[in-house]
């Protein structure tokens, strides 16, 4: 519709991320609950953009979804020499926790896909009593590699291109063209190197086997949701870890791939209504 101004506001905020000061972009709608919104590996926060235009979620909701530094509006820290970006557990737990910090924000709800799925159960392992809710989104303690990393940072080939075709049968069948082109775009569009360093966390690093059992989801509620058509972190793989942990709930989602909320926003939002709804009755009882 020509001349519609979408209701998600979007500006920077200061954080500092163990001694270290980043600007960090985040878009924001909405009032009430804070929910903060994690992206996938090599994308940024405008996977998020049809939940922060959901009038109805954000009647209850402060949705805010930021970029990791590296991604999408958010530099490197200004001293940055260039090296190699690799993310850690260590590194993302702290940009989460300082960014909430930063937006002082009371017990929020977390919600992350993919390695912000993978990271949203080392919240909840080792700071659950800080959030109000945990979501993973394509979630589980760890996921065997299938493709050489290699490839996604080498002078003789497009970066983003190889980046958006290794994740390109990730999405769904049943998503929309546009929402699937859109998907890709961001990944084609992704810093050189900064995929491959995501991935350090998600295949290496973030290794959260024999870690999960500790959750407690008494003290923090928590809920894993999984595209059936994902083969990366795959319902088997989500089923197998909600396993492990007493009290999690887990939905396997049709006609849903890798990236939920943005491949085809719509079917997302029959799975992720139900969740925020017990969240906000839970918070008003």
């Amino acid at each position: 519709m020509t001349g519609y101004i979408e209701p998600m506001v979007g500006r920077y905020v200061h954080v500092d991320i163990d001694g270290t000061m980043h600007r960090i972009y985040f878009e924001e709608a909405g009032q009430g609950i804070p929910l903060v919104c994690l992206h996938t590996a090599g994308s940024d926060n405008r996977q998020w953009r049809y939940l922060l235009a959901d009038e109805e979620f954000t009647k209850h909701y402060r949705i805010i979804a930021f970029d990791l530094p590296w991604h999408g509006k958010s530099n490197p820290p200004a001293n940055w020499d260039g090296s190699e970006y690799q993310l850690t557990t260590k590194r993302y737990t702290q940009t989460i926790r300082a960014f909430c910090s930063a937006l002082d924000l009371d017990k929020p709800v977390v919600m992350g896909c993919s390695i912000g799925g993978r990271i949203v159960l080392n919240l909840a392992i080792d700071h659950a009593s800080e959030f109000r809710a945990l979501i993973g989104l394509e979630a589980a303690d760890f996921q065997a590699p299938w493709y050489d990393t290699a490839w996604l940072n080498r002078p003789d080939v497009h970066g983003g291109e190889v980046c958006a075709a290794l994740v390109s049968g990730l999405v769904a069948p049943q998503s929309p063209p546009e929402a699937r082109m859109e998907t890709l775009w961001a990944y084609k569009q992704g810093g050189p190197g900064v995929f491959k360093g995501d991935l350090y966390f998600y295949r290496v690093d973030g290794d959260l086997r024999g870690r999960t059992a500790a959750i407690d989801t008494t003290t923090c509620p928590l809920y894993l949701l999984t595209g059936e058509y994902d083969f990366s972190c795959s319902p088997e793989d989500t089923v197998r870890t909600a396993s492990g942990i007493t009290g999690a709930e887990v939905t396997v989602m049709e006609a849903l791939g890798h990236f939920p909320m943005s491949e085809n926003p719509a079917q997302f939002r029959r799975y992720i209504a139900p969740v925020l709804e017990t969240i906000k009755q839970k918070h008003s009882s």
